[in-house]
């Protein structure tokens, strides 16, 4: 797999993050965006961020593990670590890749990180014959669902409550979160730039490390983002 594997670990003991860290910087194709102490910490970080996995405590102060993970989007998979066994069933129920008991070693957070390697390989293989295959959306806007199709999108804006879809010779306005929009896009063709901004690959006319220029209009790049978007960048 080339692709690498962003995750954030949420622990509110700090060895027990540094643990996780170490096992973690021995496998190939996982990039640690965050450690964080407490679940809000978590939140913020995956507002910010796109990412796929998190090794997650369950018993933490003010919002459990198990709170958390209920309350996260469902493509966000996760490792629960923990020292009890009493929460294994529940943390199965939901549907999380595996249940590590602390203190933990370096082979079973492996087999771990496989199990998620293994899901993940399904999933992108799924993706990739969907995208595919379908070339256009539908959005609800005025009442009707309109057709879009993805080559026609500059790029997409969130603007309060709602997203504007910049097309040639039009603004297409929708009540929808950014999230959800991108969820729908091809991500062969667009990129997430910042938590406001997505944009069309073949529209860009130039960038810097801080902006993107799409035709005349130059949008910010977000230091939250910069690193996976220049790289993707750089790579034309």
């Amino acid at each position: 797999m080339s692709k690498s594997i962003s995750c954030i670990i949420v622990d509110d003991e700090l060895i027990a993050r540094e643990i996780i860290a170490t096992h973690l910087s021995k496998i190939k194709n996982i990039e640690i965006i965050q450690s964080c102490s407490n679940a809000i910490e978590a939140f913020n970080c995956i507002s910010n961020n796109t990412i796929d996995l998190v090794f997650l405590d369950i018993n933490m102060p003010e919002i459990s593990g198990i709170a958390f993970a209920k309350s996260i989007n469902k493509d966000i998979k996760v490792i629960f670590t923990t020292a009890y066994r009493d929460y294994a069933v529940e943390g199965f129920e939901l549907q999380a890749v595996d249940y590590l008991l602390k203190p933990i070693a370096f082979e079973r957070l492996l087999k771990a990180v496989n199990a998620y390697f293994d899901v993940y390989k399904s999933k992108d293989q799924v993706s990739n014959k969907t995208e595919a295959s379908v070339d256009f959306m539908f959005v609800r806007s005025d009442r009707r669902m309109l057709k879009i199709d993805f080559s026609s999108i500059i790029y997409v804006e969130s603007y309060s409550d709602y997203i504007k879809i910049h097309l040639p010779n039009k603004t297409i306005v929708t009540r929808e979160t950014i999230s959800a929009i991108e969820a729908k896009l091809p991500k062969q063709q667009f990129i997430r730039i910042h938590r406001s901004y997505i944009i069309s690959l073949k529209h860009i006319t130039a960038f810097t490390n801080e902006h993107i220029t799409i035709n005349t209009i130059a949008l910010p790049i977000s230091r939250s983002y910069k690193k996976e978007v220049l790289k993707l960048l750089e790579q034309y």
